[in-house]
């Protein structure tokens, strides 16, 4: 069921917050018994504490919002008063519990969401395919008996609602962690402009680059989310979609290379659009950069460089030696070509503003390729290469501060694929509104 779904359930009595809780508990029970480890830790005392409360709040006429009682699970990077952040570390897991919940979770809170567990998650958030060696891999929903990576790095936020365990988790995006593992799952999940989601009480990885979404059911249950996390009352979007839809096909880098099922079910979805909608096919040049720009890992991985350096030089052992041999990339930057590449990329991100103005959304597909097997990355090398491929359409919108969303593009029999939906900065209402318009044509 989609938040707004369940808000009409709850409102009508004919659900309640405990039952939502007991069914959301014994999902992730069952998802354990089949090895599919989405959470990290879940109170269940706390949980069932919670929905009754709500229940009673809703008894009494004091409903915090029609929201009040639906459950929603945590990135593990995320500030939950009384538990340990640890970020899918094994460096943090003897940290002391947070004192206050973050800003995001604290906003739900206050419209009575109820906090399940925290999700599983690449270590310090720092891929795109969603592995971990410490606490196991949640394999993606898609083709389970094959094992598929769930993509990352809020890998477990994906599975957790495509497994139907809740119908929205919070996840980050410092490169495309939301919209990839939306893809891979056959959801939806928006990343927002950087800086209109408060990341207080969020373990980061690069200040310039996170950003904080949902991934959920639908694009109305993210733009609901969305909503809510920038101070709002839960409301989908009162942005008005021009008529007809402006959308314009980026070609430039975001189209090289697809996989054959990708590239097939991107055409089919351009076609089926272009019914209705103005579809253009336009080229970005600056684009062809990007690659340069990303020597030694660029600005995220110079942040993240500085961020770790100190444990990287006394506890090494306890990263994930890929992450951490990742991270150490950003110590072959120096300050001055640091200060270099925020300057392009200051550039650039005006340049994508007015290449973008004009168009509704501009559009490419999510992933270059569907969820490759976990199998497929046991060497460093395809590891390496895989990563790249899953990062690289995603990561050209964190780089240029836009906003951008994933909704599923693949028909009946299909692996997971998504759309991916993207303007410049502060547009937001505007994209989450195509998103839910382009979803109804492709439903």
């Amino acid at each position: 069921m989609t938040l707004e779904e369940l808000a009409q359930s709850l409102d009508g009595g004919r659900m309640n917050a405990v039952a939502l809780a007991e069914n959301a508990l014994t999902a992730i029970e069952q998802q354990y018994a089949q090895d599919i480890p989405a959470f990290i830790h879940v109170d269940q005392k706390a949980v069932l504490t919670e929905a009754h409360e709500s229940d009673q709040r809703r008894k009494g006429g004091r409903a915090l919002s029609r929201f009040d009682g639906i459950p929603f699970a945590v990135k593990d990077l995320f500030d939950v008063k009384d538990q340990v952040t640890t970020a899918g570390s094994l460096l943090l897991k003897d940290s002391k519990p947070a004192a206050a919940d973050s800003d995001a979770v604290a906003l739900l809170r206050h419209k009575g969401f109820v906090v399940l567990g925290r999700t599983n998650m690449t270590e310090f958030a720092y891929s795109g395919v969603g592995l971990n060696p410490h606490y196991g891999t949640p394999a993606s929903v898609y083709d389970r008996k094959a094992g598929r990576i769930p993509g990352g790095s809020s890998s477990g936020s994906a599975v957790a609602v495509a497994d139907s365990v809740c119908a929205m988790a919070l996840g980050t995006d410092t490169g495309g962690s939301c919209r990839i593992p939306a893809a891979f799952n056959g959801i939806s999940g928006f990343k927002p402009t950087a800086s209109r989601i408060s990341k207080r009480g969020v373990f980061p990885l690069s200040a310039l680059f996170d950003s904080i979404g949902p991934l959920a059911r639908s694009a109305a249950c993210c733009a609901i989310a969305d909503d809510i996390l920038a101070g709002g009352e839960g409301r989908k979007s009162s942005w008005k979609a021009s008529r007809p839809l402006k959308l314009a096909v980026l070609k430039t880098h975001m189209m090289d290379g697809l996989a054959p099922e990708v590239e097939a079910a991107f055409q089919r979805t351009t076609k089926l659009l272009g019914k209705s909608a103005e579809v253009s096919i336009l080229e970005f040049p600056a684009l062809v950069e990007l690659q340069s720009l990303q020597n030694n890992g660029g600005i995220l991985a110079y942040e993240a460089w500085h961020l770790h350096k100190q444990w990287l030089e006394t506890r090494e052992s306890e990263y994930d030696p890929r992450v951490a041999s990742r991270i150490r990339f950003g110590g072959n930057t120096d300050a001055a070509t640091f200060a270099r590449l925020l300057d392009r990329r200051s550039a650039l991100i005006e340049e994508f503003r007015q290449f973008a103005s004009g168009f509704d959304a501009i559009i490419c597909p999510t992933v270059a390729m569907p969820p490759p097997k976990i199998s497929e990355l046991a060497s460093d090398d395809d590891y390496r290469r895989l990563n790249v491929l899953a990062l690289r359409n995603t990561y050209v919108f964190n780089f240029l501060d836009g906003c951008a969303g994933s909704v599923p593009m693949q028909g009946e029999g299909e692996p997971p694929m998504g759309l991916m939906l993207a303007q410049a900065a502060n547009h937001d209402r505007q994209i989450l509104a195509v998103m839910q318009e382009v979803e109804r044509v492709l439903e």
